[in-house]
Parts: C-alpha cells; sequence; structure tokens
C-alpha cells in the first residue's frame, strides 16, 4: 500500500487523543514486523473511545482492532484505514462474594492469571503463559493446558462502530477451537468478565500457575519474536509434530525460521521481512499437504498485503 506525504494528526474533540496518521505497526506486534497503518489510534478511557467512534463514523475507512498484537501477521506494505488499539484500556474489578472478576480488554491475560492465583482463585492458571490481552482471549477463545476462554467465560460487552453496545454470552459468540463469532468483525471487546473457583489455597494455586508458566518456557521458543502457534492443530497429529517429521526445525527463508524447539513457531531472527514469513508459512504448508495430505490452517492472523516471490 502506497501512502501520500502525511496529513496531520487528528485532535478528537473534548478529549487528550489524537488520531495519528502513518504509524510504523512494526512495534505493536509481538514479530516485530509490519508496515504502516494509515490512522491510528489508542484511546485511554471510555470517553475517547466514544469519540474515535464518533469520527470513523464519518469516514469511508476499513477498521483494525489491535490488541497486544501477538497473533498478528503485518504486511510489510502497511494496513489502510483506521487500526484502533485497546493497549491502554486497563481496569480490573474483582467480586469476592461471586469470585467473579470483570477487566477491560486491554489488559494483559497473563497477568490477570497471577492476580486471580494471588487470591486463591482458580480458574486462569492456563493462561499464565498467553502473550495477548483479555480482549484477544474472548475473541480467538485463547486456551492452553485443555482450558479456554469460553470455560470460564460468563460474559462480554462488545462496542459496534454504529455506537451500539451489547453483552454478549458464551452461548452468543459460536465458540469453537481458536475462534469466535467475534473474529474478522468490528465490534469491539470492552470488557469481559469471568466466573473463577475460590477458596483454594493461595500457595496452591500460585504453585500450578508458574509450573504452567515454567512448562511453557521449556517447551516453546521466547528468546526470539514470534506470534506462538503458527498453525491450528488438525487431528489427530499435532501441527508441531507433523512439521517436525518432515525435518523441517532450523528452516529459514529470510530471517524466518521453524523455530527448532517448537516446530509450530515461526521465529524473526533478526529484521525478518513479514514476507519472509509469510513464504515460510506458506511453504510449510505446501510441504505438510504434500507429505501428509493435510492443511494447516494458521493460526495467526494474516492483514495485509503479500508477495510470494
Amino acid at each position: 500500500m502506497v501512502l501520500s506525504s502525511a496529513p496531520s494528526p487528528i485532535h478528537l474533540p473534548g478529549t487528550e487523543c489524537f488520531i495519528r496518521p502513518r504509524v510504523s505497526l512494526a512495534d505493536f506486534t509481538s514479530y516485530r514486523v509490519g508496515g504502516l497503518a494509515q490512522w491510528y489510534v489508542a484511546p485511554r478511557n471510555w470517553n475517547e473511545l466514544q469519540a474515535t467512534f464518533e469520527w470513523f463514523r464519518g469516514q469511508d475507512l476499513p477498521l483494525l482492532l489491535l490488541g497486544a498484537g501477538s497473533n498478528l501477521l503485518i504486511s510489510d506494505r502497511g494496513i489502510p484505514g483506521l487500526v484502533l488499539s485497546t493497549r491502554y484500556l486497563r481496569r480490573t474489578h474483582f467480586d469476592p462474594e461471586t469470585a467473579r472478576i470483570t477487566a477491560s480488554a486491554g489488559e494483559p491475560i497473563a497477568r490477570l492469571a497471577w492476580q486471580v492465583a494471588k487470591r486463591g482463585w482458580r480458574g486462569l492458571e492456563w493462561a499464565v503463559g498467553i502473550p495477548g490481552t483479555v480482549g484477544g482471549a474472548v475473541v480467538m477463545n485463547a486456551g492452553a493446558h485443555n482450558h479456554c476462554a469460553a470455560q470460564y467465560l460468563v460474559s462480554t460487552t462488545v462496542l459496534s462502530p454504529d455506537g451500539t453496545l451489547e453483552e454478549l454470552t458464551p452461548d452468543a459468540l459460536n465458540y469453537s477451537y481458536r475462534t469466535s463469532a467475534l473474529q474478522g468483525g468490528n465490534r469491539l471487546v470492552i470488557e469481559a468478565t469471568f466466573q473463577l473457583q475460590p477458596g483454594f489455597s493461595r500457595d496452591e494455586v500460585m504453585e500450578t500457575t508458574n509450573r504452567n508458566l515454567q512448562q511453557r518456557k521449556s517447551s516453546q521458543p521466547y528468546d526470539r519474536p514470534s506470534c506462538g502457534s503458527v498453525f491450528r492443530n488438525p487431528t489427530p497429529h499435532a501441527a508441531g509434530w507433523l512439521i517436525e517429521q518432515l525435518g523441517l526445525k532450523g528452516y529459514r527463508i529470510g530471517n524466518a525460521e521453524v523455530a527448532r524447539r517448537h516446530a509450530n513457531f515461526i521465529l524473526n531472527c533478526g529484521n525478518a521481512k513479514a514476507d519472509d514469513i509469510f513464504r515460510l508459512i506458506r511453504y510449510v504448508q505446501e510441504r505438510v499437504e504434500s507429505h501428509w495430505s493435510v492443511l494447516l490452517e494458521p493460526e495467526v492472523k494474516i492483514l495485509g498485503e503479500f508477495s510470494l516471490i
């Protein structure tokens, strides 16, 4: 995407928030790649969020909702339209009577897991190693250790671009493995409420949470930028096993590499381009399909224009 010279930032009336033009998205994704957003905004509160959507309704632009950027591959050519980041929308409320926690969309799900564990509440131990936000976890039904967000979600509040607020239950979200009815849409998760299980020993829950974290660190590469698991696991074999059997660990295209520790990770080994990562994803898919007759479905969300050349 080729953009003309940058216009001036847009000040949203009644707020301290600006919609900024031509902002690099590489700083906002865990892969550390990505071109320019045509427009970028990161509201810090409900007033700024409402003002953003009021401005957006008067534009003819696509909308990309961005949380922690941990499950995204964004093109080197950038993204047209408005990129709205929830990174500053952080608030948590614990209800000791019901053992429920309500958290804003930008709250890191891993930090929430520790906060819950310190209260001796069970339910989020699985989330401790997930590098995403509450909003992202709700949208993609994040999970680990045989648990997932859908199992604990009570409800989520979402905001549509027309200003409509809805409170949705898991039944309305059509949850399945790593996806929901919110994926690919323009409804923004504002907050979510989870049901936990109280009455356990703080030390016991903390120990389980820490054990889950250490297990992830020992089996998955965290020393280089990545998006986590690249492909959804087909049945009966895991994606990483299918890739590993083809001897693809360590295979590189440019500075993108199939991780040696876990074959379902693709790493940015230093100044990789988004195109490098994209081409490596396609190469792995082709090899697995040719040998195993299985088409691996990406778990990572791929946005923008890419080149296979």
